[in-house]
């Protein structure tokens, strides 16, 4: 359901933008296919209350609507998602036995960023850089015993590419991105003996590296 929101909504702005906009690439609607890449997490508390493990890289998709502010500046919205597992090791407590899980996890981000392009006249490559802040969303299962818990969190993300176009409207995405949760795990989301959640209070931030790129479609009369 999720996924089908987000999708609507950004169709439907895609929409608005098209038929109000008489001057030529006012928006632009991003596809995003990633790999992102593991990335180990750890929190010690004392000798019998923390955890590490990692978060198993795989398959991220993605949407975004951006609207051109500029001719080679752009403000863009996007929607990542990956589900993915979280191999982890962990106490609880004094009285608890160390433990190793493989958690079910979910995360998604949504971001606000801006793009700065760069292309040459004639060029059909179109680089560009671009910087985003906003909110992640996690959730994490135990298949154990079926305990679930979730947060949201601040993340943020930069990255570095080039759109490739094969046409005056229709271009092909490159690019690779860095994205990150600040204290990722911890407080509201942590791993321990209760099954997703349980006593370990301190965090643990999440940096992902993704590779990939996507497609992108000029919006505008």
């Amino acid at each position: 359901m999720k996924k089908v929101f987000f999708l609507l909504l950004l169709t439907g702005i895609a929409g608005m933008v098209h038929a109000q906009s008489p001057q030529p690439e006012k928006a632009r609607i991003n596809g995003y296919a990633n790999y992102v890449f593991d990335d180990k997490f750890d929190s010690y508390y004392d000798a019998y209350n923390y955890y590490n493990g990692k978060i198993k890289g795989g398959f991220q998709w993605g949407i975004g609507a951006e609207f051109m502010l500029k001719p080679m500046y752009g403000l863009e919205l996007m929607y990542l998602n990956q589900s993915t597992t979280a191999p982890t090791t962990y106490q609880g407590g004094i009285g608890s036995t160390l433990k190793t899980e493989n958690f079910d996890m979910n995360i998604g981000y949504l971001l606000l960023g801006g793009n700065r392009y760069l292309q040459k006249p004639g060029s059909k490559v179109e680089g560009f850089g671009g910087l985003g802040a906003g909110i992640a969303f996690l959730s994490v299962t135990n298949p154990s015993n079926n305990n679930k818990n979730s947060a949201t969190k601040f993340g943020w993300t930069a990255r570095l590419g080039a759109n490739i176009w094969a046409s005056e409207r229709f271009g092909i995405k490159l690019q690779t991105q860095i994205l990150s949760i600040a204290q990722g795990f911890g407080g509201g989301l942590y791993f321990g003996t209760g099954g997703a959640g349980a006593g370990v209070s301190t965090y643990s931030s999440i940096y992902q590296f993704v590779l990939g790129g996507g497609i992108t479609f000029k919006v505008g009369q």
